[in-house]
This record gives structure tokens, C-alpha cells and sequence, in this order.
């Protein structure tokens, strides 16, 4: 069982903070420390958009990409990044990354998926806005986590007696608290993601939402007692 700290955008554009947050996220007991990669004038609208300046200024470099891999190297945690474009898997092939991330709002771009299963390497792929009954016919080494893109998810929207972690392979999680993920790696989620700050009070979309260093190490804590019970 693994899980990874999505730190996503709430380093708000600031390099020093992303770094904290890999460290913090290490010392809570994460296994991995995410990201996400993206042109912010091409991903996201600008019309009807009250983020879209949080969007750009959020948006990582190449060179800031470098220094967080880094980071990660030293702190001895993976690296890993949602990718929604092209050029931004050349960057992470450069930097010889172990996995890599499909967004839930990415799961029908058919072009940008076989992209990243070409590079041969592990792929996870939220399902949060898959449509279809069945799962994707994607081969490769592939993990879909189960997901419900609403931001919180309340606990009764989710459907953990449906779900057969058997064949998801994890769990991306909006929820607040712990309880949801907890839960899930009681009923056999190998993969746990959520979303991780470290104060819920700091500006921009996310930072509600996410799990707190505290919340982290409850997370973590149940996974290590979990594993001495298996």
C-alpha cells in the first residue's frame, strides 16, 4: 500500500513551499510527492474562471520541475506529476521519472494516454469522469483508481460496496478527513491519493480540502498497521 501526497497546485507558485510540502509529506510517511504539469492558457478557461490567475501562476517551469525532482531524490520520496500534454512527457522522460499520472479530466484523450504508455512505464489513471459501465481498454502497465471528481465529495456519494479494488487499483480521494481513505484501504485499495497542504486556510481552490501533515500521518499510521495485520 502506497500513498501519495497530491500536492497539485497548492505550492501557490511558490518553489519554497513545493519544496516544504515534499519534505513535510516525507516526514508524515508518504511514499510519493505529486504534481501537476500543464500550459495554464491551454488547460483551463479564462472566461468564467475566478482561478485562472491562480492557474498561470501556478504553472510549473521545466527548470522548477528539475529542482522538485531534486528534492524528491534527497528526500528519498518519488516524484510524480499528472501530465496533460505532449511536452510535458518529454520533460519527465528527461528526468527519467518512475511513473506517471492521467487526470480524471484527461481519461478520453486517447493521444495524450498512449503517449505516456509508450514510454513503457507504470501509468495511474483517475476515472473520476469515465462515463462508460466498463473500464478503458488501455494496455500497459496500468492502475485506474476509483474516483468521484466533485470537490469536497461528501462520504454518501461514494460507493466502496460496488467497488472491487481487486480491479482498481487504488483510490483518488476529494473527501475531507480520513475517513474515506482509511476505509478504502480496509476494503483493499493498494493506492491511496489525496490531495495534501499544509495549512487549510491558505489561498486558492484546494487548500480546503486537502489532507493537513496531521491528517497524513493518521493515514499513514493505519496503512503501516494494516500491513502487520496482512
Amino acid at each position: 500500500m502506497e500513498i501519495i501526497a497530491e500536492i497539485g497546485q497548492n505550492h501557490n507558485g511558490d518553489l519554497e513551499l513545493a519544496c516544504e510540502l515534499i519534505k513535510k509529506a516525507k516526514s508524515c510517511g508518504a511514499d510519493v510527492a505529486k504534481f501537476q504539469l500543464y500550459d495554464a492558457k491551454k488547460l483551463f478557461p479564462k472566461e468564467g474562471n475566478e482561478w485562472y490567475e491562480y492557474n498561470c501562476k501556478t504553472e510549473l517551469s521545466y527548470q522548477d520541475v528539475e529542482v522538485l525532482n531534486r528534492v524528491c531524490e534527497d528526500e528519498q520520496i518519488e516524484f510524480m506529476a499528472s501530465v496533460f500534454d505532449l511536452h510535458r512527457i518529454a520533460w519527465l522522460e528527461d528526468l527519467n521519472v518512475k511513473r506517471y499520472k492521467i487526470a480524471s479530466r484527461s481519461v478520453y484523450e486517447e493521444d495524450l494516454i498512449n503517449a505516456v504508455i509508450k514510454t513503457s512505464k507504470p501509468v495511474l489513471i483517475s476515472l473520476g469522469m469515465w462515463k462508460e459501465e466498463s473500464l478503458p481498454e488501455y494496455t500497459g502497465d496500468i492502475s485506474y483508481l476509483y474516483c468521484v471528481s466533485k470537490y469536497p465529495t461528501p462520504l454518501n456519494e461514494l460507493d466502496f460496496q460496488e467497488i472491487d479494488f481487486s480491479v482498481y487499483g487504488g483510490f483518488s480521494d476529494h473527501t475531507e478527513g480520513v475517513i474515506a481513505p482509511i476505509t478504502a484501504m480496509a476494503r483493499g485499495a493498494k493506492i491511496i491519493e489525496k490531495h495534501f497542504t499544509i495549512d487549510k486556510h491558505m489561498y486558492g481552490p484546494d487548500h480546503s480540502g486537502s489532507m493537513t501533515p496531521e491528517e497524513l500521518k493518521e493515514i499513514c499510521n493505519f496503512r503501516d498497521s494494516l500491513k502487520e495485520c496482512l
